[in-house]
């Protein structure tokens, strides 16, 4: 087995894993929102596939790296180490940000405002990821 190789898989696999957990977390709160809105016969708003879909990118995040560290030819434990580090980074990310948008989508549905707030949050979730990938990168040289 060739752990390189393996520490790449991980890296991806481990952030995608995190992504569906996050996607799952705000997709359900994205749901039961739009469902509030149904029965107090308000409209539903479209946006909140925004909060769903965010945690999806730490999966593109997880491939990038992956790329990065197949074609970097660093030592594979340290790609062991680096793709086990990184995409626990990345899959903690999208785990919250799911959290943090399922937040925001209940608070926006039921009162209509916020959203600006709520996609900050957000962000910021999202921000720990991105600097999982760049750290990451840079630390491949």
């Amino acid at each position: 087995m060739n752990l390189g190789l393996l520490a790449t898989a991980l890296a991806m696999g481990i952030a995608a894993i995190g992504s569906a957990i996050g996607i799952g977390f705000a997709g359900q709160a994205s749901i039961g929102a739009w469902k509030k809105c149904y029965m107090s016969n308000k409209a539903a708003p479209f946006i909140l596939t925004v909060f769903a879909g965010a945690p999806l990118t730490q999966t593109i995040y997880g491939f990038l790296l992956m790329q990065q560290m197949k074609d970097s030819g660093a030592d594979p434990a340290f790609l062991f180490g680096l793709g086990i580090a990184s995409g626990l980074a990345m899959a903690i990310s999208a785990v919250m940000q799911g959290k943090a948008g399922a937040a925001g989508a209940d608070a926006l549905a039921e009162t209509g405002k916020g959203f600006a707030q709520y996609i900050t949050v957000v962000g910021l979730c999202e921000t720990v990821a991105l600097f999982a990938l760049v750290f990451s990168m840079v630390a491949l040289g």
